[in-house]
């Protein structure tokens, strides 16, 4: 017997046992429902986190000084930023390459006195894609230029140092050579993230007027942000990119110049990653009930089998044939039972405010703003594993009872009523 009636055979013995067989094909696609939404939600809501965490920090790779990340300090700057901007371009999956000035600042008005953050960006240059602080703008308006003369606070940071719209604020900083300066600036702008780190612990300033502050060269700044198209690709960007740098830069992709961020997300992950794998187990279990069951009950037509022609080699085959028919039909089940609710949540959405803070849009995670609409965005690397492990899974459950058919005794067997 040839191994397409082989086949045939092996899917007309799945429906000898209809009731049976439909219940393990829908175990399957269940799993893979379940599995498909758990990843599903993980991929879709990471993502846009990531991508958050580099608009507002030193983007999806960082170019910087080799000893910024351990000791930052504002004397340890990246040079000729105007030329390696333009070759950090023309690097394969890149979107966007911005220099920044970042780091910590004594804000003073009248009243008060604190410590925050600031990014230094060119307005000319940053857009919402790069910068989410320019979705975020609750109150005045946006810098105009990079030698603008104001400063945007963060709502509760503004209300801690008891600054309004045009409040004067005193920026201290310490320069290259390590003397205190500073500037003056007037609060032309308010951003509401929802997150505390930025809210109250950061501001931002036009790049060209901290630059005179700190004495630094029109080329001179403390990061290179670099974006890519897909933040998947962040290492394979960042590989590239040191390719091009000297010994004077390096380059760091969000992993590494945000690890809290990345433990975060890599907890998550996992932890979703164990619960489906909890599922595909349980849903293999089945499945190995499923076909042992039909096993162990036609042990008497092994036997006839074997006696008119059939080696253990073909019931063997026989058996595990039976189990891919199972895994396939289950995979195609559970992609028509996903269809639907894939489609929904990839595209309206599932709202998490009232789970999380009523009337919040978004919620702090690990210091980044997340939205409370979390949209299912399944990569096909995940996709593939799924469906590979499910197969895998189905494949595994089938060999012990494959095995079992391949040692029936035809003389023994036949006698069984």
């Amino acid at each position: 017997m040839g191994p397409l009636k082989l086949a045939r055979m092996a899917w007309s013995n799945l429906w000898r046992q209809r009731r049976r067989t439909i219940i393990t094909i829908s175990s399957i696609a269940f799993a893979c429902f379940l599995a498909v939404f758990m990843i599903g939600l993980n991929d879709g809501s990471w993502g846009p986190v990531i991508d958050t965490a580099a608009r507002i920090g030193g983007g999806h790779v960082t170019v910087q000084h080799p000893d910024y990340q351990d000791k930052p300090a504002l004397n340890r700057t990246v040079t000729g930023t105007g030329q390696l901007v333009e070759r950090l371009r023309s690097v394969p999956h890149v979107s966007h390459v911005l220099p920044r000035i970042v780091g910590q600042a004594m804000l003073s008005t009248t009243s008060e006195s604190m410590g925050a953050g600031f990014v230094a960006y060119d307005p000319a240059q940053e857009g919402p894609a790069t910068l989410s602080i320019l979705d975020a703008v609750s109150a005045g308006e946006l810098f105009k230029t990079a030698d603008d003369r104001g400063i945007i606070l963060g709502w509760r940071l503004a209300r801690n140092l008891g600054a309004e719209l045009g409040t004067k604020v005193v920026y201290t900083l310490t320069d290259k050579k390590g003397e205190i300066v500073s500037g003056l600036a007037r609060v032309s702008g308010l951003v509401r993230t929802n997150s505390p780190a930025v809210d109250l612990g950061l501001c931002f300033l036009p790049i060209g007027a901290v630059r005179r502050t700190l004495g630094y060269a029109p080329d001179e700044a403390v990061q290179v942000a670099v974006f890519v198209d897909n933040y998947r690709r962040s290492d394979e960007v960042a590989a590239a990119v040191k390719g091009v740098l000297d010994d004077k830069t390096t380059a760091l992709t969000w992993k590494e110049s945000q690890p809290d961020l990345d433990t975060f997300i890599i907890m998550k992950r996992g932890g979703g990653a164990f619960f489906s794998a909890l599922i595909l187990i349980l849903c293999a279990a089945g499945i190995f009930n499923t076909l042992f069951v039909s096993v162990m009950e036609r042990l008497r037509e092994f036997g006839v089998l074997m006696a008119i022609g059939f080696n253990a080699g073909r019931l063997f085959g026989l058996v595990m044939l039976e189990s891919l028919w199972l895994g396939l039909i289950g995979l195609v089940a559970g992609a028509i039972l996903l269809a639907g609710p894939y489609y929904y949540l990839s595209t309206v959405g599932l709202d998490l405010t009232k789970a999380f803070a009523a009337g919040e849009q978004q919620a702090d995670i690990a210091g980044v703003a997340m939205s409370m609409v979390v949209k299912m965005d399944l990569h096909h690397t995940s996709a593939i594993a799924i469906a590979s492990i499910v197969m895998g899974a189905t494949l595994l459950s089938g060999l012990y009872p494959a095995w079992k058919a391949g040692r029936v005794e035809p003389v023994e067997s036949i006698k069984l009523v």
